[in-house]
């Protein structure tokens, strides 16, 4: 008898258990089905690119594209360590510069960078997601993002930015808004766009 009690008490311990199993992996699999929509949610709060710096010679590239000059205010979307800014203004002469990059170690990157050329009373850094930055001041917009983004980005670039303003853009385009020029530099294909009068 003593025995028997024993065996059902065993039984019910392990039935128990793979109850508590199963409701712990019943949860975990809701959490992995609504894991997409956080995704998608949190994206305005983290790097939608990959890091791959633009080599110099590029950078120079889309500065001259663009036509860089002392009136010139450059804004650098996604900007890395801060290069392209950083030579718009110390070696272009550009009137200023902003970088905007959403991953944080880049920016105090960036700062230092600036620092150590003597450039950073005209470059500033923002830790921002470039959509929620504000463009109405630049006069050049420098990109290297991804063809989705670019696209999802041209209406903003549009209605935010002055006729005239110049858009360089490293390797991809803006779907069906064809640019003015196209060149290829250092094995990588350079886009320019300029913003039209508004109709």
């Amino acid at each position: 008898m003593i025995a028997k009690e024993h065996l059902l008490l065993f039984f019910i311990g392990v039935s128990a258990i793979f109850s508590v199993s199963s409701c712990t992996l019943e949860r975990n699999f809701e959490t992995e089905k609504q894991q997409p929509d956080s995704i998608i949610k949190s994206q305005v709060s983290r790097a939608d690119v990959p890091y791959i710096p633009t080599p110099q010679k590029v950078v120079d590239a889309m500065l001259k594209l663009a036509e860089v000059n002392s009136k010139d205010i450059v804004y650098d979307l996604g900007s890395g360590d801060g290069r392209i800014p950083i030579t718009a203004v110390h070696q272009y002469n550009a009137h200023r510069a902003v970088g905007v990059e959403i991953n944080p170690y880049f920016v105090q990157k960036s700062r230092i960078n600036a620092q150590k050329v003597g450039v950073s009373d005209r470059v500033d850094f923002h830790e921002q997601n470039l959509f929620q930055t504000d463009l109405k001041q630049a006069t050049v917009v420098t990109l290297y993002l991804l063809p989705d983004l670019n696209v999802k980005l041209r209406p903003k670039l549009l209605k935010e930015l002055k006729p005239g303003t110049r858009i360089v853009s490293h390797s991809f385009d803006m779907g069906e808004w064809k640019p003015k020029r196209v060149i290829r530099v250092n094995g990588a294909t350079l886009y320019l766009w300029v913003v039209p009068e508004r109709i």
